[in-house]
């Protein structure tokens, strides 16, 4: 799979982009992932990819023809792309976006600045506008990075056990993911639930879901009108266990 960052700070991203996950899915051939900096599509000797908003008011706004023209260059070059308009106005990034754009070939993704793009960027092209929050940032670097991570995660052979995928917060609908926990067994007198222990696989399955349905009721109350029904915890998994 092709990704495609336009941005004007490429070695903002370079470092995060070769580390880990992201990293990994590049060395096993499962992603590729190209920086572009869309000022060298610029038209003028100062490179300029901004002006003074018409109409007045603060800040710069970009102007359209570096962007544009990068973009059209890379399509001429690489193939049609799913272009991602990375901005606070877009529809919200969920987990079921990542999993339908996993299955594209190529995707570009364009990090604004500034007060952000001159409508004609929109309105030339067809994007899908996407948001990782109500919040503003400087840039669009950290959202580009947090989508293509979110995507290359789900990519066949990039996670050393696939079901590490299928078994995390939203991957099966609106449900936060189960406790964890690992060794040591007891730790400043908290112990491991016993269900954990007892190698029932059944019994642990059924505590994991009731526990990651207890806890999206606890802490995303917004998502839990889809878990309406009332969940006991075990008898042997107390409130003291839980997320220790």
């Amino acid at each position: 799979m092709l990704f495609t960052i336009l941005t004007l700070f490429p070695e903002a991203l370079a470092p995060y982009l070769g580390a880990s996950i992201l990293g990994i899915a590049q060395a096993k051939g499962r992603a590729e992932i190209r920086l572009v900096d869309f000022r060298d599509f610029t038209r003028d000797r100062h490179r300029t990819v901004d002006d003074r908003p018409y109409g007045g008011g603060p800040g710069m706004v970009l102007r359209p023809e570096p962007i544009i023209d990068c973009v059209e260059w890379l399509e001429r070059t690489d193939g049609p792309f799913r272009k991602i308009l990375l901005t606070p106005a877009g529809t919200p990034f969920r987990q079921d976006t990542a999993k339908r754009l996993a299955s594209e070939d190529r995707v570009l993704l364009l990090c604004g600045r500034y007060e952000g793009f001159d409508e004609r960027v929109r309105t030339e092209l067809e994007w899908e506008e996407l948001s990782i929050g109500d919040f503003v940032l400087a840039g669009g670097e950290l959202p580009a990075l947090c989508v293509t991570e979110a995507i290359c995660r789900l990519l066949p052979g990039v996670l050393g056990d696939e079901r590490s995928a299928e078994a995390e917060s939203f991957q099966n609908g609106d449900v936060l993911d189960h406790p964890h926990y690992t060794r040591p067994r007891v730790y400043r007198g908290r112990s491991v639930p016993d269900v954990l222990l007892s190698g029932d696989h059944a019994k642990i399955a059924s505590w994991r879901q009731e526990r990651a349905i207890e806890r999206t009721r606890e802490r995303r109350p917004d998502l839990s009108n889809n878990h309406q029904g009332h969940v006991d915890a075990p008898s042997n998994a107390t409130s003291n266990d839980e997320d220790r």
